[in-house]
């Protein structure tokens, strides 16, 4: 690959994660008393949200890391209903919030179908505030900060923050955090993160670890730090700024300073062979971004991203070299297990800088919204052009559409496994 160029050991992890769980039921159990004892002091609140959609992806035919869908075996088709709710319980002093989701889905591709259903807490938080300033939280909490919408460079745990997805259920991670807010502009909190939370990998890479996060806030603007260490990895940190100008516009950056574990090298001599590497060198990723809005709530957004992880050119066209020699002799030979490297070792991002563009409707209005997004790899020059819709029929009920068109080569960033993909679908607000 070319160059685009904190440690406590627990003793018994799951004595923890228990100990948590008793405390965070102790919170609850003491703002039912609460409660109880002071009727004029409670606030129960829900609201949900029933979703049904059906989703295709035309896949790349002439695909070279997945040649007829053997190695990915990507969906095809699929059929989803899925319920999301968000609950809330509070007193003086004690909150508990969750965010409970039930989703039965069947997808279909050429090698069959498959069915799931499944419920699970995508979120939830225990808070007790112990006086105006300190404040202790146990649960799946979603650690999601900065204003960057393409990727989130100073974020660890959600460097893909969903926000160019209008449709992205994120799940937290499974924490317990003390916070101190000193002044209304100042906080600072210490979190340990016990695992990923719902669905995280095994082994897990943030199991076991330690958060840092502090902010200040300011009519004008805003600074974040984060410094994050996992039990087997180098410190990550992480800056996110931004700042509000003559009203309309909004300049933001975010960066990030970390290594990758598990990440595939791709030499720009064809000849060499991938190489996996435990832990990468350390690279600073940066993001730059400029929002502004119109007088009609409208806003139009640019971002410029240098994603250091990434192949540049040179070691691009070698990994999908390497890739496409693989592909000519699949299944023969290690063909297989060198597509399997490039499809589960590549870096998140293949290049090195990259261009976004959002326009968004005002989501005051009552019809509904609009949301365009263009990405543009300045590496390969492939792009993927991203349109959603929604459609408020009544105060209850809303039609949506989401539609990804991939453009480039076969060996190219965002056209090398589909070429398209489409979403339809209804959404039911509760109560």
């Amino acid at each position: 690959m070319q160059d685009c160029q904190l440690v406590f050991k627990s003793t018994s992890l799951h004595m923890m994660k228990h100990y948590v769980g008793l405390a965070s039921l102790a919170l609850l159990g003491g703002l039912c008393m609460s409660a109880q004892a002071d009727e004029g002091s409670r606030a129960v609140s829900w609201d949900g949200m029933l979703y049904g959609y059906a989703s295709s992806t035309n896949l790349r035919n002439n695909s070279v890391l997945n040649p007829g869908n053997h190695m990915a075996k990507l969906v095809q088709r699929s059929d989803t209903a899925d319920a999301r709710f968000n609950v809330k319980m509070e007193s003086d002093s004690l909150q508990f919030t969750a965010r409970p989701i039930l989703l039965t889905q069947q997808t279909r591709n050429a090698f069959g179908d498959t069915n799931k259903s499944e419920g699970y807490l995508s979120q939830w938080q225990a808070s007790w505030r112990t006086n105006e300033t300190m404040a202790l939280n146990g649960g799946r909490e979603l650690l999601n900060w900065g204003p960057a919408q393409f990727r989130s460079p100073s974020n660890p745990f959600y460097f893909n923050n969903g926000r160019s997805n209008p449709m992205a259920e994120l799940s937290g991670m499974d924490t317990l955090r003390l916070a101190w807010s000193p002044l209304v502009s100042t906080s600072v909190y210490v979190a340990r993160l016990f695992d990923s939370g719902y669905g995280h990998s095994n082994p897990d890479p943030w199991s076991n670890s330690w958060l840092v996060k502090a902010d200040w806030r300011g009519d004008d603007g805003a600074v974040g730090l984060a410094l994050a260490k996992q039990e087997q990895q180098s410190l990550f940190v992480g800056l996110h700024a931004q700042r509000t100008v003559a009203d309309a516009w909004l300049l933001y950056t975010e960066v990030g300073s970390y290594t990758l574990p598990n990440l595939l090298l791709s030499p720009a001599d064809v000849n060499q062979p991938f190489i996996v590497e435990a832990e990468s060198s350390r690279r600073t990723d940066e993001l730059l971004g400029a929002a502004y809005t119109f007088e009609n709530g409208q806003t139009l957004t640019t971002e410029y991203m240098h994603y250091d992880h990434g192949y540049n050119a040179a070691g691009g066209s070698a990994y999908f070299a390497r890739v496409a020699n693989a592909a000519s002799a699949f299944p023969t030979g290690n063909s297989i297990p060198i597509l399997s490297s490039a499809l589960s070792y590549a870096p998140p991002l293949l290049g090195c800088d990259y261009l976004y563009l959002v326009w968004q409707t005002n989501l005051m209005e009552s019809t509904g919204y609009t949301r365009v997004m263009f990405t543009h790899s300045l590496t390969d020059s492939s792009h993927e052009l991203d349109g959603y819709s929604e459609y408020t029929v009544n105060p209850h009920l809303s039609i949506f559409g989401l539609a990804t068109l991939a453009s480039g080569s076969a060996q190219s960033e965002f056209s090398r496994l589909y070429e398209q993909m489409l979403t339809v679908g209804v959404k039911v607000a509760l109560p």
